[in-house]
């Protein structure tokens, strides 16, 4: 039996990555993860062809973001749409994946695929944890 194609755009298409990203991160609207702004009135939309799409400014704190800052995903050169794809890959497979199969998944390299394996589980893990990652009793 032949397995069907994923359909989700935000696997293919940067725009729509990063709009998925920004509804699941932002439901009600942008706030800056700089200062903690939540004023919609200071946070502004960069527009036009001058900036790159996704860009936002915080008035009170006169900082510039996007959806990734905060998060595994910044200051990474790899693109929104790659970074959905490997977290779902990683989310939904019964036994783990390596980063191997990740890179022949994704088609990139094995060191981007290993890049991306490790931060994706360093964000899965728990927030209270010992040296090596156990629980610190």
């Amino acid at each position: 039996m032949a397995q069907a194609p994923i359909q989700n755009r935000a696997f293919y298409c940067e725009d729509a990555a990063r709009e998925a990203l920004e509804a699941v991160r932002w439901p009600e609207g942008a706030f800056c993860p700089h200062c903690g702004n939540l004023d919609q009135e200071k946070i502004a939309k960069g527009q036009g062809t001058a900036h790159r799409p996704g860009l936002y400014y915080c008035a009170a704190c006169n900082g510039q973001f996007t959806v990734t800052v905060g998060t595994v995903m910044e200051r990474s050169k790899i693109p929104l749409s790659k970074w959905l794809f490997a977290m779902h890959l990683m989310g939904v497979s019964m036994k783990g994946m390596s980063a191997l199969q990740l890179s022949r998944m994704l088609g990139v390299t094995y060191k981007t695929a290993w890049f991306l394996c490790h931060r994706i589980r360093e964000a899965m893990t728990p927030d209270q944890r010992g040296p090596i990652g156990s629980a610190n009793k």
